[in-house]
């Protein structure tokens, strides 16, 4: 039997054992013993367990920035690291109206790392000129930079004096699928989940 997370074991907890008012030792008959046997682990370790997540960022001033993240998003790892290299030292608004820009297709993101094989865009300039479009990816971590502008409001900071500190974008888990073929065979079709972090720091006038 594959490996049972705690959200799993608390999601199955909450649909059928609770609702059917079934014990623990009670519940063999309906689930193997292995299964059992985790269900009464996870119990004892507590049901409403859920991953911490950190920055990978430290050592900075609470009292001067915003932080804002988004998890295991189903974007592109490679086009969310792009983004966030040309976002990272941005001014919020400058942000902002960039991603929006993508969105539109009437701004290219630079590819600077992941550009093997990349047209070029005749916008760029700079010595990074290949570049794309990708709107879907721009479209998740404007959502993250609006949650970093909420949390900055928040606190009262001044949101027209808000520079990006930190932008970073990195693999998380991977879902894992398989694709029938013939005579019996499979192929992965795996997919591969993006964390997203942006901090805002306020500027000293």
């Amino acid at each position: 039997m594959g490996h049972l997370t705690p959200t799993l074991l608390a999601h199955f907890k909450r649909s059928l054992i609770l609702p059917l008012g079934i014990r623990l030792h009670q519940a063999t008959p309906f689930i193997s013993k292995g299964f059992n046997k985790a269900l009464a682990k996870s119990h004892k370790l507590g049901w409403e367990e859920v991953p911490e997540w950190g920055y990978s960022i430290v050592g900075l001033d609470e009292a001067r920035v915003a932080k804002a993240s988004g998890r295991e998003l189903r974007i592109s790892h490679k086009a969310a690291i792009e983004i966030c290299n040309a976002i990272k030292g941005m001014k919020l608004q400058q942000a902002k109206q960039f991603l929006r820009a993508v969105i539109a297709k009437e701004q290219p993101v630079p590819y600077r790392k992941y550009n093997h094989k990349v047209g070029h865009k005749r916008q760029l300039k700079g010595g990074a000129y290949a570049g794309r479009y990708p709107v879907k990816a721009a479209n998740k971590i404007l959502q993250v930079l609006e949650n970093a502008e909420a949390n900055a409001e928040d606190k009262g900071f001044d949101i027209e004096n808000l520079r990006i500190i930190h932008a970073s974008a990195y693999p998380g888990m991977k879902m894992k699928r398989y694709m029938p073929r013939a005579f019996g065979r499979s192929s992965p079709k795996f997919e591969t989940l993006t964390h997203v972090e942006i901090v805002l720091e306020k500027e000293v006038a």
